[in-house]
């Protein structure tokens, strides 16, 4: 039997919005960092924070103060911690951050990759971003364009999937094509209809794809915004679409669970989802109205 021990943590904001990014990135990483040697401890293999985890769900705003919350990956100084922390842990570390560009005014909603060596993979740019009241991302993040990277770790074949990104089976489908066996999916989603949905879309893509997913919330509401709780609730789901251990809805929370991945090539070769699908006739999904 071939074990992966995944580890994600969700936390609250740290700090006030009033503070300036780079306070509230410092309080963020200092409540980070406990957690993050409580995993290696436990020996966790592959560790994921929320989506910008060092930063407040600022989307409700349209305030440019936040771009200054913006980083460089990899050259940036959370990348840079964070390969100190993997090659410390020999942990693969997922690390879901603001970027910004070699052009000015060019910022994506990213999650660095760190393998176990500290070595930097990648990273993944969320592919669909949302423009609905209280959550204008589009004023935030320009749309990535990644071709669906899947990251080859110490442990695992690895993909990453940003928040909105999970209600688009179609990206779930290519990152598994891609080799996928375990997919992680960083977000910052409050209590109503994404509530309902929380359980349902993460465990129907596990389904679909025959793959591990780790699904990541924060907790907590964050004034002045004050949009609804974030709700926790992070969880493991396995290939059959169970959810094996999940989060508290309003704590801090470090989560550890054992992923049998030889269950992978198991509901795979029982259900043949990707020996029968048809390609051929999906021209109407990639055809513009």
């Amino acid at each position: 039997m071939t074990m992966l021990r995944g580890g994600l943590i969700q936390m609250g904001l740290k700090a006030s919005t009033e503070e300036s990014p780079q306070a509230i990135t410092k309080a963020m990483l200092d409540a980070h960092i406990p957690l993050i040697d409580e995993a290696g401890k436990q020996g966790v293999q592959v560790l994921c924070f929320q989506e910008v985890f060092t930063q407040p769900y600022f989307c409700p705003s349209q305030d440019s103060k936040w771009y200054d919350a913006a980083e460089p990956i990899p050259d940036g100084p959370t990348t840079k911690l964070m390969q100190e922390y993997a090659k410390k842990h020999r942990m693969v570390i997922v690390v879901p951050i603001y970027e910004s560009t070699h052009v000015t005014g060019v910022y994506y909603n990213t999650a660095a990759v760190i393998d176990a060596d500290g070595t930097y993979l990648g990273k993944y740019r969320k592919t669909h971003i949302p423009q609905v009241a209280g959550f204008w991302e589009k004023f935030f993040f320009k749309p990535g364009f990644s071709e669906w990277p899947v990251f080859k770790t110490k442990y695992c074949k690895l993909g990453v999937y940003i928040c909105y990104d999970r209600h688009f089976p179609e990206g779930w489908r290519a990152l598994a094509l891609n080799g996928a066996e375990y997919i992680v999916n960083p977000s910052a989603t409050v209590a109503g209809l994404s509530e309902y949905l929380w359980k349902l879309e993460q465990p129907a893509s596990a389904v679909a794809n025959g793959c591990w997913i780790g699904a990541i919330n924060r907790v907590g509401t964050e004034a002045p915004w004050n949009i609804g709780e974030f709700y926790g609730q992070s969880y493991f789901v396995s290939p059959r679409g169970q959810i094996e251990k999940i989060a508290s809805r309003d704590q801090d929370e470090l989560i550890v669970y054992d992923m049998d991945m030889d269950m992978v090539k198991k509901v795979r070769d029982t259900w043949q989802f990707f020996r029968d699908r048809r390609p051929e006739t999906y021209e109407i999904l990639v055809t513009e109205d």
